[in-house]
């Protein structure tokens, strides 16, 4: 395809997801979610960007990771997927991690999501590579991409699923740690890493089949 069928291509994706978010929910026939990679655009592949990695690998296993298109609305990246009856917005952001609050929190009013709706997937340094947890609510625990989303979403109770990353021995080395490429060694621990997208959708089908709340 080309590069003129492939902006007709993203523009009405854009326009399809525009016409998503204007449309009222169905209760018993839909259930919308939002998913947030947290990391620093321009720099795949560091620890600190395990969360877009793990988006990555979400919209390849629903089949729609040729569906990103650049929203400016929210400043990301943003892919749907369906799973089942419940339906998911993707989002990565195109802002650096300290204020890619500010992206969530838009891609939330476009979609008509609570704060609880919306799934963080964020590097944690405090558990061993490889190591996971959906941890629901809370404080920031010293996260940034995390401490800028509760601020401007003004709420504490987004899921995050933390990927560990591991910690370095010194202190000191620790900006520089999650801001480096995964070496050779840890790279072999990748692949099930990525495989966090099993924790993510059984999350996702847990809450959809609860009963709706909506009028």
């Amino acid at each position: 395809m080309g590069l003129f069928g492939l902006s007709r291509a993203g523009l009405w994706l854009g326009r399809a997801m525009s016409w998503c978010v204007l449309e009222p929910r169905l209760p018993g026939k839909r259930w919308l979610s939002g998913v947030a990679g947290l990391g620093n655009p321009g720099l795949p592949g560091t620890r600190h960007s395990v969360g877009m990695a793990v988006l990555g690998q979400l919209a390849r296993r629903l089949r729609v990771a040729e569906s990103w298109a650049r929203d400016r609305r929210c400043a990301a990246d943003l892919a749907l997927a369906w799973l089942g009856d419940a339906q998911l917005a993707l989002l990565r952001p195109w802002r650096l991690m300290n204020v890619n609050g500010r992206s969530v929190a838009r891609a939330t009013e476009l979609f008509g999501l609570t704060a609880e709706e919306v799934c963080l997937v964020h590097d944690e340094l405090h558990k061993p590579l490889g190591k996971l947890a959906l941890k629901l609510g809370g404080s920031a625990r010293g996260r940034s991409g995390v401490r800028s989303c509760i601020s401007c979403l003004d709420s504490n109770m987004m899921p995050r699923l933390r990927v560990g990353i591991g910690r370095p021995t010194h202190p000191d080395t620790v900006r520089g740690y999650v801001l480096g490429y995964f070496a050779p060694a840890e790279q072999e621990l990748l692949p099930p890493l990525l495989s966090a997208t099993d924790l993510l959708l059984d999350h996702v089908r847990e809450r959809s089949q609860r009963p709706s709340s909506s009028p």
